[in-house]
């Protein structure tokens, strides 16, 4: 069945996309599953339309969770199930048949599959598609700061127990983090009261966070522990 398709949105950073159509008979779907409950060793099943010689299906595991590979939102299911050009945009399903993932990249030097597969993780995709349908575009938040990973040397300069949370490098004029307090060499340990693990997963919490929203910080600075709040 073939159908016009309308472009809503896109969100170039995921390369997701929210299209609708229009049909004069109910269409069957399929739904969205929980991507966090799924864990590594999984049975997984890809579907797709590969290397343009129509539908397919393959299975795998899932052999890794939290990957990122260039972009700085990247938080991608990595799946040993066959991957391969025109894969892109299809569904990765788990055993009860919901959607846990949108195919959309792999990793090779041959352009085939080489087992290194990876989708979109179904939390974040569903995240990213209700908003052009709300506001046209897709919206994140942005805290305004340059940060880099905090090493064990850092850490044990700085006094904290472990390695963990963000390192502040610069704080950018006019920013949200400048007008909260954030300062340059503090380490945001907890955002909305959830604990940073690294910099990249700092980028992701901040970027998952609503628009316009006060949210709760930790920093590390000067040996101890401060609370501040940033919009």
């Amino acid at each position: 069945k073939e159908l016009v398709a309308t472009l809503i949105g896109t969100d170039p950073l995921t390369d997701i996309a929210l299209l609708r159509v229009n049909s004069p008979e109910p269409l069957a779907y399929v739904h969205w599953g929980d991507s966090e409950a799924a864990r590594v060793g999984d049975w997984v099943i890809a579907v797709g339309n590969p290397l343009g010689q129509g539908f397919s299906v393959s299975s795998g595991i899932i052999s890794a969770k939290g990957r990122a590979l260039q972009g700085s939102y990247d938080d991608y299911i990595q799946t040993d199930a066959a991957i391969n050009r025109g894969n892109s945009g299809g569904p990765l399903f788990n055993m009860d048949g919901e959607v846990i993932g949108v195919n959309t990249a792999i990793y090779s030097r041959t352009g085939g599959s080489i087992g290194l597969g990876f989708a979109i993780p179904s939390k974040q995709a569903a995240k990213i598609v209700k908003q052009p349908r709300e506001f046209g575009t897709t919206r994140r938040g942005w805290l305004g700061v340059t940060i880099q990973t905090v090493t064990d040397e850092i850490a044990e300069g700085l006094g904290l127990e472990k390695a963990t949370g963000a390192l502040i490098s610069t704080v950018h004029q006019n920013s949200p983090a400048r007008k909260a307090g954030i300062e340059a060499g503090d380490i945001i340990l907890e955002v909305n009261g959830d604990l940073v693990p690294n910099s990249t997963q700092l980028r992701r919490m901040v970027a998952a966070t609503g628009v316009d929203v006060e949210v709760p910080l930790t920093v590390w600075r000067a040996g101890k522990k401060v609370k501040l709040s940033v919009t």
